[in-house]
């Protein structure tokens, strides 16, 4: 009995307390403002007095606010690259060719991440290759990093030449953009026309009587560039090819693709159908950064359709055999020659090549090799800020817990040459005076990234976790879970 006694008095007691929290937290300062200024009004003698009294009560319950927070707390590679003795020459006349200037200065640096959150054009620096020390053979090539859009080498980059089925690159990424605002799903089902049966070149030979899904459509388009399935699906998107190639020549003209004018979605030869090696990576690096999910296509190199029946081989090669390869498009005719928009990603360094004009398909893949592997030899990715990891521990009013953990809201780095060095600052930017209730990604502050007192970025800092705020409700169930895990026990 007297146990029983014992334990509702502590109840009663844990009651009270709560009660006086609640009232401390949401009323006391609350009044003692509102009721001292209505008193100084009346009468300043009184309210002198009242002042004083409100700020003793309001001390004490700050203090049993903070004692009682405080009891319920919970207790919280790099592969090695083989580079050939003619790309060891190269990188030299580049470092000769750079040594006494600063290849990534600050300023060129903060431009270029800004140019990273507004995804504009292609930004060239100091370190930017103009002199072909590749003996590059193809019409035109350039070399980008995907994420920064920082032009790494420019042989003929802005040369009007014709793009075969690397065109596609604009289809698909018009059809991931459908895709993405819910248009059209991947399990639709796309029906094919005359005019898209019709087509010639490659092709996985469509009928009018048949039915392929998105998804398999776009199997067949990144894959095999095929021909009739792209018709398809402009089609199917826009009532008709001639409406959704002036989609294409909007979206280009959207993205700064000045060299560019398409005339058909698919890539045949026709006159007028031209673009640039500087326009085909400006929309590779649109599609490959909105849309990443698209190398679940562009990294298969063997499968099939029609419940097997329909073999498909990736025409770009580079797939099977070049490490860390993402895609992208491979075209060629007669008249266009060989092209390649190739892309990869190590170490979290992400290379767009791109090669247009090459005299042979070997030509062409072994000239993006080049490329690409000069981009790796001589350049590193360093990371600043990984989504989700902690950058802080900041103070939290009012809530069930006192503080959480405030971690960065996306990631965020550099590309640096491997030779060179580079200080950053980082700046860290807590909001004042936060209060509960607070939920999974409430921003916190900022981290702000600077070099040499220029900015280079800005990454939020976000809540990881729920926090609530305390009052009469909360705290008293707290008090009873704690108490019946502990009467249990």
């Amino acid at each position: 009995m007297r146990k029983k006694l014992f334990v509702i008095s502590i109840i009663v007691i844990l009651l009270f307390s709560c009660l006086s929290i609640s009232i401390a937290s949401d009323d006391i300062e609350g009044w003692a403002e509102v009721s001292s200024n209505a008193i100084i009004e009346e009468d300043p003698n009184v309210s002198q007095n009242m002042i004083e009294t409100s700020a003793s009560i309001n001390a004490k319950n700050k203090n049993l606010i903070e004692n009682t927070s405080n009891s319920v707390n919970a207790v919280e590679t790099s592969e090695d690259i083989n580079v050939s003795q003619n790309m060891v020459d190269a990188a030299s006349m580049i470092n000769e060719k750079n040594k006494n200037a600063n290849t990534t200065n600050s300023t060129e640096t903060s431009a270029l991440y800004q140019n990273r959150l507004e995804n504009t054009q292609l930004i060239e620096t100091n370190a930017t290759v103009k002199e072909n020390p590749l003996k590059l053979t193809c019409g035109g090539a350039i070399l980008i990093e995907q994420n920064s859009g920082e032009v790494l080498y420019d042989y003929n980059a802005h040369e009007h030449l014709r793009p075969a089925s690397v065109t596609k690159v604009m289809t698909v990424l018009l059809i991931m953009e459908a895709l993405d605002s819910g248009r059209i799903q991947l399990t639709d089902k796309i029906p094919c026309s005359e005019n898209a049966a019709s087509m010639g070149g490659s092709q996985i030979w469509l009928d009018t009587t048949e039915e392929l899904t998105v998804d398999e459509m776009l199997k067949a388009i990144c894959v095999v560039s095929a021909n009739d399935c792209t018709v398809a699906m402009a089609e199917y998107l826009e009532g008709s090819e001639e409406a959704f190639v002036a989609k294409m020549n909007e979206k280009a003209k959207s993205l700064g693709m000045n060299d560019t004018n398409f005339v058909n979605c698919h890539g045949i030869d026709a006159d007028g159908h031209e673009t640039s090696p500087y326009d085909i990576a400006l929309m590779s690096r649109e599609l490959l950064t909105k849309h990443p999910s698209i190398t679940k296509y562009t990294t298969i190199y063997m499968d099939s359709l029609r419940d097997g029946k329909s073999g498909l081989v990736n025409t770009n090669k580079l797939v099977r055999n070049y490490n860390g390869c993402t895609g992208l498009k491979t075209g060629s005719t007669s008249v266009a020659l060989f092209n390649l928009s190739a892309s990869a990603t190590r170490n979290d360094l992400s290379l767009i090549a791109v090669v247009m004009k090459a005299e042979t398909s070997q030509v062409r893949f072994e000239e993006a090799r080049k490329l690409l592997d000069y981009g790796f030899s001589n350049y590193q990715y360093k990371s600043l800020a990984v989504k989700g990891e902690v950058a802080s521990q900041v103070n939290v009013n009012k809530g069930l817990k006192n503080s959480t953990e405030a971690v960065f809201s996306d990631n965020f780095g550099l590309i640096l040459k491997k030779s060179e060095t580079q200080d950053i600052e980082q700046n860290i930017q807590m909001n004042e005076n936060i209060s509960a209730p607070i939920t999974v990604g409430t921003k916190l502050g900022e981290v702000q990234f600077k070099s040499n007192g220029n900015l280079l970025g800005t990454v939020d800092l976000v809540a990881n976790e729920d926090i609530e705020k305390y009052g009469l409700g909360t705290m008293c169930q707290k008090v009873f879970s704690s108490w019946y895990t502990l009467l249990r026990n």
